[in-house]
């Protein structure tokens, strides 16, 4: 049990820290690549961040050996967004809190200034896309398999649409960790210390997973419970880092996008994979993770569109979480 805790806390740092590197790289990468600063939010680091979860999500369905690991990959592509949805911008919410006491403001009245517009947009996909990906959960077709070629043009058309829209000129930059003392790195410095630290990702979010999933064998929970309740908090880790980042840097637009944009990449990628080489059939614990996403999104969705955004509003959202692991429990 002392070694499983070590490695958690360990490969929980080795996460931040890559985390860190990744954030600071993939700004300048953005830069370099003439992004503007939501759009290197929604995309580079939301890809970057998505990698590992898609990975596990692949490797479950279309070479797990037995239907348990296929519904492990399935669980793995609803809950995913579910955590995003609560967990993630629930904790975004409590850090804005926290910055507004540092300024000695009211918590519940302090407004965030975000691009409300492209915020409450991504959410709309999202919706579109998740009533659809849940209404396959509930029929049985021949063609079923096709539909998963959907949900990747749908992601192709985000991109695109992202990249078509008006970009943002990037702020100050801090100095490549890599180069600290270059005014302007190079891109190979970039592009290697961008490698490196999704490399570290990658890795460690896996461990991290591992080692969660032994401390629920440890402590006598079911790995059903497990797959559906931690697993998704650990592969979720890397986008919940980088949003409290950026939030501790003062950009809450960047944390906001990251969020959203991975949420599109949840939403479509792994969803593909499961309905590529799955029945993509639902039972009860699926339907309420559906529910509750649905739910937490249509929040965040009226949040952004009424521009009425604070930390303590957007902190709500992580009871919903707590309400599916309740519903799980029992």
């Amino acid at each position: 049990m002392a070694l499983t805790l070590f490695l958690l806390l360990a490969t929980a740092m080795a996460i931040y820290w890559a985390c860190e590197w990744f954030v600071n790289s993939v700004e300048w990468l953005g830069l370099k690549w003439g992004l503007g600063e939501t759009a290197t939010g929604t995309l580079l680091a939301a890809f970057g961040t998505a990698l590992p979860e898609s990975a596990v999500t692949l490797v479950a369905v279309a070479f797990g050996t037995g239907s348990g690991q296929q519904d492990i990959g399935v669980g793995a592509a609803m809950a995913g967004p579910m955590v995003l949805s609560t967990i993630t911008y629930g904790i975004v919410g409590l850090a804005l809190m926290a910055n507004a006491t540092k300024r000695g403001q009211s918590v519940r009245t302090v407004m965030v200034e975000v691009d409300r517009h492209r915020l409450s947009r991504d959410q709309g996909w999202f919706l579109i896309m998740s009533l659809f990906k849940v209404g396959c959960g509930f029929v049985v077709f021949a063609a079923k398999p096709w539909l998963g070629v959907l949900f990747l043009a749908a992601y192709g058309l985000y991109v695109r649409q992202e990249l078509g829209g008006t970009q943002e000129a990037a702020q100050d930059l801090e100095p490549l960790t890599f180069r600290p003392h270059d005014a302007v790195p190079s891109m190979g410095w970039v592009a290697l210390q961008t490698g490196v630290a999704l490399g570290i990702i990658f890795v460690a979010s896996h461990l991290f997973v591992a080692q969660v999933e032994q401390v629920g064998l440890l402590l006598g929970v079911a790995p059903q419970v497990v797959s559906l309740l931690l697993s998704p908090i650990a592969t979720e880790l890397p986008e919940t880092l980088n949003a409290l980042i950026w939030v501790r840097q003062g950009r809450e637009h960047l944390a906001l996008a990251n969020v959203s944009g991975s949420m599109m990449i949840q939403a479509t990628v792994p969803t593909a994979f499961g309905i590529f080489f799955t029945p993509w059939i639902f039972d009860r614990t699926l339907t309420v993770s559906a529910a509750v996403t649905t739910l937490s999104v249509t929040i965040l969705f009226l949040l952004f569109r009424r521009g009425a955004l604070s930390g303590f509003r957007l902190s709500l959202v992580f009871w919903l979480y707590l309400l599916f692991a309740g519903s799980l429990l029992v």
